[in-house]
């Protein structure tokens, strides 16, 4: 190898060279939750958005898709931060006032059964995390997202094993995710009580599957889903419900969980049970 002394020109091949090591921008094993916002804004990357859902594998219920922006210098204040499956409901609904008291920008997306059942589970997903994201008001300049890649999210992106876990953004998204989802389906268990839904919200519960079995599918089920659609079958056609989507969101106002004079916006974007709320500026 040779190197001119006026350069920093290597003459090896590009194949040779070793790439670049910016061991400053690495994330720390013990840098705790905000170990990965902490980095990529040392990198220039601020501010991060997380973005996770609630209610993939319910059969019943909505999918809700959450994205929130977090201060790399306030993730320590927000008390109890973690992964929304490791906390109790009366926690959650804490960290739930914490994450929207600190966050930076959030926005939640609806996606309800008939849009699931009609465009599929994972396309819905997809689609969902890409709206959550062009839905905040601020522009991140990096996404981390729980588990699996998205694309066309218009940013760099990085998608973490178990991420609700290690990243503080994606574990603020999960818990507004849970927190928006569960309200919704304690709001769904006052219009059909028989089906248990303030228990296991939507889940297949042993509970669950003898409900279904015993009344058939209601509007609120994914007919999509195997274990439904069997009873469906059995049952005849599906009954309808003229459910309004707003109502479905009634249950996701910050103003309930933080003292602050926040408003937010409602938008219906789409067919029933799609919806988004977002933070106003």
């Amino acid at each position: 190898m040779t190197r001119d002394p006026g350069s920093l020109t290597v003459s090896d091949p590009p194949a040779l060279a070793a790439p670049p090591r910016y061991v400053g921008y690495t994330p720390r094993r013990d840098g705790g939750l905000g170990a990965y916002e902490t980095v990529l804004a040392k990198a220039g990357f601020a501010p991060v958005a997380g973005i996770d859902e609630a209610g993939r594998g319910a059969c019943a219920g909505p999918l809700v898709v959450a994205a929130v922006v977090l201060d790399p210098a306030d993730i320590k204040r927000v008390r109890g931060l973690a992964d929304s499956k490791l906390l109790t409901a009366a926690a959650r609904e804490d960290v739930y006032a914490e994450v929207l008291r600190w966050a930076l920008d959030w926005h939640v997306v609806v996606i309800g059964n008939d849009q699931i059942d009609a465009l599929g589970l994972h396309v819905c997903n997809v689609a969902g995390m890409r709206r959550a994201f062009a839905g905040l008001r601020c522009r991140p300049g990096y996404v981390l997202t729980d588990g699996f890649p998205v694309r066309g999210l218009g940013a760099p992106a990085l998608a973490v094993w178990k991420g609700d876990r290690v990243t503080a953004s994606v574990a603020a998204a999960s818990v507004v995710a849970k927190v928006s989802r569960d309200r919704m389906m304690r709001d769904l268990h006052e219009r059909y009580p028989w089906y248990g839904f303030e228990r296991h919200k939507g889940y297949n519960t042993d509970e669950h599957e003898r409900a279904l079995a015993e009344h058939g599918p209601s509007p609120v089920h994914r007919y999509s889903f195997v274990n439904v659609n069997r009873v469906a079958v059995q049952a005849g056609p599906a009954p309808t419900d003229p459910q309004d989507p707003m109502e479905l969101m009634a249950g996701v106002d910050p103003a309930d969980a933080v003292d602050q004079a926040d408003a937010t916006d409602l938008v219906l974007t789409g067919a029933y049970g799609e919806n988004e709320r977002r933070m106003n500026s």
